[in-house]
């Protein structure tokens, strides 16, 4: 697949509440660390968000506690992209929170939010946040605390003009019912792939019939988990077989197995968005070029037996 003409456009379009995006953004997450591990260089990290921009990505995933050692994925969105185009919305997440040398703290209290969102605005050099997504953890999943009162902070925080719009993340269809009838969602933002939480499939369908966007998370990687943990024998199986397939839908379309996972992502409904992240500027050009590649019945009747 030739990616000279194709540009983020391809991929279609959703309305994140007041803004419009296309359906192929990206996630910044990425840009602390390269894929071994490593520190990333400051300077391409820098280029991969510019790259972005020029291929027509405008609607950027990031949060506070994205940062290394060495960088902070907020500092390196506004270093690259301020002053930011008009149509650029920028997406990030509260709730969880680190401290300076990288530990994790607990889940934030409600009145802790408006800190954690003043925290995003100063990084990013913005008067307000295009979407926050409430990240739920484990402490609230085991009902230590209230979604409720959560959102309902950020909602308040909505009213005072500091956030556009309210998103939630890693949560159940339970969650997503809990906050609409606080305050408008939208955006659903959990980790989801062909050989992830499939069972979120559910979820889609239902986000659709709210006009309420899925955003998946880990698109591309395969079989892991959130936490780290390692895959169990059956989700092994489930990937090695997987990545069998792909490989061979990938060679039917001249493109890479994670253009197809990126592609099978987006054709699940039209409501899903994908985020996928990188340090590498050609594979910000790879990544959106899978907006445009349409998958055959055939080719996602191959996949979805998989999942």
């Amino acid at each position: 697949m030739t990616t000279d003409t194709i540009t983020a456009a391809d991929s279609g379009t959703w309305r994140l509440g007041d803004r419009t995006v296309n359906r192929l953004g990206f996630g910044a997450m990425r840009l602390m660390s390269k894929a071994d591990g490593s520190p990333s260089d400051r300077d391409t990290a820098v280029t991969v968000l510019r790259r972005a921009i020029e291929l027509g990505v405008n609607h950027i995933d990031t949060a506070a506690f994205y940062f290394s050692a060495l960088r902070s994925a907020n500092e390196l969105i506004n270093t690259a992209l301020a002053p930011y185009p008009d149509d650029l919305v920028i997406t990030t997440k509260v709730g969880p929170g680190r401290g300076p040398s990288g530990e994790w703290l607990p889940q934030a209290r409600p009145e802790q939010l408006r800190g954690q969102v003043e925290e995003n605005l100063r990084q990013l050099g913005r008067d307000h946040v295009d979407v926050v997504n409430l990240r739920i953890g484990e402490a609230l999943e085991r009902g230590q605390g209230s979604l409720a009162d959560r959102f309902g902070a950020l909602a308040e925080l909505r009213d005072e003009g500091l956030i556009r719009n309210l998103g939630i993340s890693n949560v159940t269809a339970e969650h997503l019912t809990e906050a609409l009838s606080v305050a408008p969602v939208v955006c659903v933002q959990n980790q989801y792939s062909l050989t992830t939480a499939r069972e979120d499939d559910a979820l889609i369908e239902l986000c659709a019939q709210h006009g309420v966007a899925f955003v998946p998370f880990f698109a591309i990687a395969s079989g892991g988990s959130v936490s780290g943990a390692p895959r169990s024998q059956a989700q092994t199986a489930v990937e090695a077989a997987a990545a069998a397939v792909v490989e061979e839908v990938a060679k039917t379309h001249d493109v890479t197995p994670a253009q197809v996972r990126l592609a099978w992502t987006l054709h699940k409904s039209p409501n899903v968005l994908a985020i996928p992240g990188t340090g590498n500027p050609d594979h910000v050009a790879e990544n959106v070029a899978a907006g445009a590649l349409r998958l055959t019945q055939d080719d996602l009747a191959r996949l979805d037996t998989i999942g």
